[in-house]
C-alpha cells in the first residue's frame, strides 16, 4: 500500500507540475491562461471532482475490500496517462487539462481507501508513526515527481514532453504492479446501499463527522491546513518567476525544500508523540506556521527580480537562503500539525463509517482550496503582491488556531503537558506496556508536585481522569489544564462531604465508561519527599466497581521548582535547568482484591527505591 500510494502522487505531481510549467513558462502554446494564474486554475480543476464525487467514494471504500479497490484505481490511473501521453504528444492544452480533472478523480477515490486502510492493520499505538510514514512517502513522491517533472520536461521541446509522456504511463504501470501485493483489507460494511446524489451524501457525511465534535473539528483543522498549504504550493512557481526571478529548475528546488520539510516533520511526530496519538503536537505546529508563514513575507518583499536566475545564481545570494529556511520550517511544522489529527480522526470515529468520514474530510479540503484559490486570485487580481498574500495566510492561520483552541481547549491542554515533558524535563518512561489499551482501570501514584498529573497524562499511552484536590483548581493554568480533562474535584468529608460523594459517582460513571482513572492514594503533595500513608480511597471505589489496579512511581521530582522542598512550591527561581531527567516506573496490573492501600504503597516504593 505504501508503495502503490508513493508511485501514485509521484505520478500526479510528475504530471501535473510538467503541465504546470507548460502553462506558465509557454503559455502561448498550452492554453494562453496568463502564467501567474496558471497554477491556481490547475488545482481548482485539480479538486473541483473531491467536491463531487468524494461521498460516492468514501461510501465505496466502506463497501469493497480496499485492495482490490486499490486495484481499480490504478487501472483506471494507466488509462487516465495513455489519455496525457496523447496530450503531450500533440500539444493538447485540452486533453491535459481533462486529465487534471481525471487525476483528481482518481485522487478522490483513492484517499478514503488509503486512509481507512491503516487503522484496519495498524494497532492503535503504531497509527501516529503510520500516518507519518504515509505523509512523508507523499511528500517524497512530491519531491520525486516534481524534480522529475521539471528536469525530464527540459526546456518545452517536443523530446522534453515525449519523454514526460513515458514517465507517466511508466510510473502508473508500477503502481498498478505495487497494488497486486495489497492484502486483503475486508469491507467493514458490505451491505452499504450506495446513495449516488452526492449532494445528499455529502450532507449525512458532514452531518455523521458532526457526531464528534473533535472528530469534526479535526476535519476543519486538517481542511484549514489545505486552505494555507494550497495556496503555498500553487505560488511557488509565480513567486519564483515574478519575484525572485528565477528559471523552472528554481522552482523545482523550492518545491524539494518545502517536500523535505514536510516530510521530516511527518517522521518527527512518532518520535514526538511517544508512539501514540498526541494532539499536544497540533498547537505546536500551527504556531511554527504561523510563525515562518510570517517571516517568509519578511524574507520576500522588496526583492527586485533582474536577470533570470539558476539554482547555482539563486544560492549565491544570501537573502535567498532565509527564503530556503523559511519554507523548510513552515513545511515541518505543517507535518506536527497534520499527522496527529489524521490519527485522531482515524482512531476517534466508527469504523463502520471510517472512509465516509475521511470522504467529508475531502469534500472540506476541496471546499477550503477552492475558497483559497478564489481568494489568492481575487487578492492578488487587487493589488496585492504574493509576499503580503503570505503575510496575510499567517495572520488568518494565527485567528484560525486560536478559535479552534478556543473550542476545543483539549488540544491547548495537551500541549501544555507535552511541553513540560520535552522542555522543562527529560523522561524515562519504563513498564507503560502495563497500562491496558483499553477497558476500565486505576492508576495509582506518588504524589511529589503540582506537575505530577501532567507529566503523567504526557506518558500515558491512554487518556487519564483524574481526581484531583478541589484547592488546585484555583491555581492558575493548572486549573485550565485539569478543567479540560475533565478532573474530578474532591475534598475531604469534613471540608465538604456533597463533594466527596459526587466525586465517587463521577469515578464509578468513569469507570463504566471505560476510562483510566488517575488517584494519588496519599491524598496530598509530599513535605518531605517520603511517602505518606495510602488512604483507603482505592478500596472504596473497588469495592463498588472491581477493575484492575496498576501502580505507578514518580521519580527525581522532589527538589523540583513544582515540588514543596525548602517550602511552598512554586515560589522560589528553578533550582535545576531545562531537560531535568525524570522518571516514571509501571508495575503489572494488581486485582481490585490484593489492591489493598498496604500492597499498593509497597509497590510504589519498591519501583521508586532512593530516587525521589
Amino acid at each position: 500500500m505504501f508503495w502503490t500510494q508513493f508511485l501514485g502522487a509521484a505520478n500526479d505531481n510528475l504530471f501535473k507540475f510538467a503541465f504546470t510549467l507548460l502553462a506558465t513558462y509557454h503559455a502561448a502554446e498550452w492554453g494562453g491562461i496568463a502564467p501567474s494564474t496558471a497554477g491556481f486554475v490547475i488545482g481548482a480543476i485539480f479538486i473541483a471532482p473531491f467536491v463531487l464525487f468524494s461521498a460516492t467514494s468514501g461510501q465505496i471504500a466502506d463497501k469493497m475490500d480496499k485492495g482490490r479497490l486499490m486495484r481499480f484505481v490504478k487501472n483506471f490511473e494507466i488509462a487516465i496517462m495513455l489519455i496525457a501521453a496523447t496530450g503531450f504528444t500533440t500539444r493538447s492544452a485540452s486533453l491535459l487539462y481533462t486529465c487534471v480533472f481525471l487525476m483528481g478523480l482518481h485522487s478522490t477515490l483513492f484517499g478514503p481507501v488509503k486512509y481507512a486502510y491503516l487503522p484496519q492493520h495498524l494497532k492503535p499505538e503504531e497509527l501516529t508513526g503510520g500516518n507519518g510514514m504515509v505523509e512523508m512517502g507523499t511528500f517524497v513522491a512530491i519531491l520525486l515527481g516534481t524534480i522529475a517533472g521539471g528536469v525530464v520536461l527540459g526546456g518545452g521541446g517536443g523530446e522534453g514532453t515525449a519523454a514526460v509522456a513515458a514517465g507517466t504511463l511508466l510510473l502508473a504501470v508500477a503502481g498498478r504492479v505495487a497494488s497486486a501485493f495489497i492484502p486483503p483489507s475486508p469491507a467493514p460494511e458490505p451491505g452499504l446501499k450506495i446513495n449516488w446524489n452526492p449532494f445528499s451524501e455529502t450532507w449525512h457525511n458532514v452531518q455523521v463527522a458532526r457526531g464528534n465534535r473533535a472528530v469534526f473539528l479535526s476535519l476543519l483543522g486538517i481542511s484549514w491546513l489545505w486552505f494555507c498549504g494550497s495556496i503555498f504550493l500553487t505560488s511557488f512557481t509565480p513567486l519564483t518567476r515574478e519575484v525572485i526571478g528565477g528559471d523552472e529548475k528554481v522552482v523545482t528546488l523550492l518545491l524539494a525544500v518545502f517536500s523535505v520539510g514536510i516530510g521530516l516533520g511527518s517522521l518527527l511526530c512518532e518520535r514526538l508523540s511517544g508512539r501514540k496519538v498526541e494532539i499536544g503536537l497540533v498547537p505546536f505546529g500551527s504556531i511554527g506556521m504561523t510563525a515562518f508563514a510570517a517571516d517568509l513575507y519578511f524574507s520576500t518583499r522588496g526583492l527586485q527580480p533582474a536577470a533570470t536566475l539558476g539554482i547555482a545564481a539563486f544560492l549565491g545570494q544570501p537573502q535567498h537562503w532565509r527564503i530556503l529556511a523559511d519554507l523548510f520550517l513552515l513545511a515541518m511544522f505543517s507535518g506536527f500539525y497534520s499527522v496527529p489529527l489524521y490519527a485522531l480522526v482515524q482512531s476517534r470515529c466508527e469504523p463502520t463509517h471510517r472512509a465516509r468520514i475521511i470522504a467529508a474530510n475531502n469534500i472540506l479540503n476541496a471546499l477550503f482550496m477552492i475558497v483559497a484559490s478564489l481568494m489568492s486570485a481575487w487578492l492578488l487580481g487587487h493589488g496585492l503582491t504574493l509576499p503580503q498574500l503570505f503575510l496575510v495566510v499567517a495572520v488568518l492561520n494565527a485567528l484560525v488556531a486560536a478559535y479552534i483552541y478556543t473550542l476545543v481547549p483539549e488540544f491547548l491542554m495537551r500541549f501544555l503537558c507535552w511541553l513540560l515533558v520535552h522542555t522543562v524535563y527529560r523522561i524515562e518512561k519504563k513498564g507503560l506496556e502495563n497500562i491496558p489499551e483499553e477497558g476500565p482501570a486505576i492508576v495509582i501514584c506518588n504524589h511529589v508536585s503540582f506537575v505530577d498529573p501532567l507529566v503523567l497524562m504526557a506518558a500515558s499511552p491512554r487518556p487519564i481522569v483524574f481526581v484531583m484536590d478541589h484547592n488546585i483548581f484555583r491555581i492558575p493554568v493548572l486549573s485550565f489544564v485539569f478543567r479540560t480533562a475533565k478532573a474530578i474535584p474532591i475534598a475531604p468529608a469534613k471540608v465538604d462531604e456533597k463533594l466527596l460523594n459526587a466525586a465517587y459517582e463521577k469515578v464509578a460513571e468513569a469507570l463504566a465508561a471505560g476510562e483510566l482513572v488517575g488517584i494519588f492514594p496519599e491524598g496530598r503533595i509530599t513535605d518531605t519527599g517520603e511517602l505518606y500513608p495510602f488512604r483507603g480511597g482505592v478500596k472504596r471505589i473497588t469495592d463498588r466497581t472491581p477493575v484492575p489496579v496498576i501502580p505507578m512511581a514518580l521519580k527525581g521530582l522532589w527538589g523540583s521548582f513544582f515540588s514543596r522542598k525548602g517550602g511552598p512550591a512554586m515560589t522560589r527561581p528553578f533550582r535545576r535547568g531545562l531537560l531535568s531527567s525524570i522518571a516514571l516506573e509501571v508495575a503489572p496490573a494488581m486485582s481490585p482484591e490484593a489492591a489493598t492501600p498496604e500492597a499498593l504503597q509497597q509497590a510504589v516504593l519498591q519501583m521508586r527505591g532512593d530516587r525521589r
